[in-house]
């Protein structure tokens, strides 16, 4: 309401239109956006400084997995064809059949892209336990320790394979002698999965499974999804039996290897900082203004209790200001107020002198 000096007043009225959904709506995503890309600015920062610390292991572990698939390769050229031995699997679990081969591939996949992708959760999930290149260092460690002992027992025996391209009278049963060095060095990975023959037990498949949902079973924090991974990596054995991709001894000892590598070597790799609680360790440097400014703190304190530091060798008691003091079991009284040589009602206490001012010297 306003008034104009001529008797009359205007009476002014606002409307507030309220703001549509749609407004809301965008308003709300464009927030979260903001959060989600420092929530990722930040982790991709911590992970920075952890991978600039452990690149090593990281390539180490790459490394691994390269010799692995040349190993596997190699083993082709020594695998000779030959009827299928005997095996109970085979005998319990229909055949699948070329047609519905992809089965088990299937469900290694879908294993395969879940746990990756899991791993990489820090980044946009707010609640987080993990550190991706941490978990992946220790990831690395199990499968190498697993995949050089499948290759010292693929190596020690060749069994005839029991997949449809490795059977008598399949053009790629044999692999001819390589002509050059870069043929067994430079293999086709891809082409190895698929048609690779005499790298039988034990499964690589299972190794990575295995590993997988161990891990998952330790740092996960989803109970359903740890009971579903276990029923999962029980059916991809079951359907790699029934394909005819393995024996069933290279799934059986998979599950007993597996699991007793990531037993011991567990024990023997540094455990992963748990991220939900709050004692993890700073793993990100602290900067100098933050260290020097302890640092003063703490010689501030040496200074203030007058020893070096260690709690242990601070001995002396601590009474009130007009209380007394038992050293060595001798009473000294002390005189308390204010004067020239003294801080407030701080006394210091040593042998009895009194100058000319009235205060303790020392």
């Amino acid at each position: 309401m306003k008034y104009y000096g001529t008797g009359s007043y205007t009476t002014t009225t606002t409307t507030t239109t309220p703001s549509s959904p749609t407004n809301t709506k965008m308003t709300f995503l464009g927030r979260e956006a903001s959060k989600l890309w420092k929530r990722i600015c930040s982790e991709v920062t911590t992970e920075l400084s952890l991978l600039a610390d452990n690149w090593k292991w990281l390539l180490a572990g790459l490394i691994g997995q390269y010799i692995h698939g040349v190993a596997a390769h190699g083993v082709h050229y020594l695998h000779r064809p030959a009827p299928m031995l005997q095996d109970l699997g085979f005998m319990l679990l229909p055949e699948l059949g070329k047609e519905r081969a992809y089965m088990s591939e299937t469900v290694f996949t879908f294993i395969f892209i879940s746990f990756v992708l899991w791993t990489f959760h820090p980044f946009v999930m707010k609640s987080k336990k993990i550190y991706t290149v941490l978990l992946w260092c220790r990831v690395l460690a199990f499968l190498v320790a697993c995949q050089t002992l499948r290759v010292i027992t693929f190596y020690s025996t060749q069994l005839p394979g029991p997949n449809y391209h490795c059977h008598v009278g399949s053009k790629i049963a044999r692999l001819p002698p390589p002509d050059s060095i870069f043929e067994v060095v430079i293999p086709n990975f891809s082409r190895g999965v698929l048609y690779g023959c005499g790298d039988l037990i034990f499964s690589s498949h299972m190794i990575f499974s295995l590993v997988f949902v161990l891990s998952y079973q330790k740092y996960g924090t989803k109970r359903f999804i740890k009971q579903c991974s276990w029923v999962i990596v029980i059916i991809q054995s079951l359907l790699i039996i029934a394909s005819r991709k393995h024996y069933t001894v290279d799934v059986v000892v998979a599950w007993y290897t597996v699991n007793l590598v990531v037993f011991f070597l567990d024990k023997k790799l540094p455990e992963l900082p748990d991220r939900t609680s709050g004692n993890s360790p700073l793993l990100l440097p602290v900067s100098t203004k933050d260290k020097d400014s302890r640092t003063t703190k703490e010689e501030n304190l040496k200074l203030l209790n007058g020893t070096n530091g260690d709690p242990a060798a601070d001995w002396r008691q601590r009474t009130q200001v007009n209380g007394k003091i038992l050293e060595d079991g001798n009473a000294e009284k002390m005189k308390t107020g204010l004067c020239p040589c003294t801080f407030g009602s701080v006394v210091l206490q040593s042998s009895v002198k009194t100058d000319q001012l009235g205060c303790q010297s020392v």
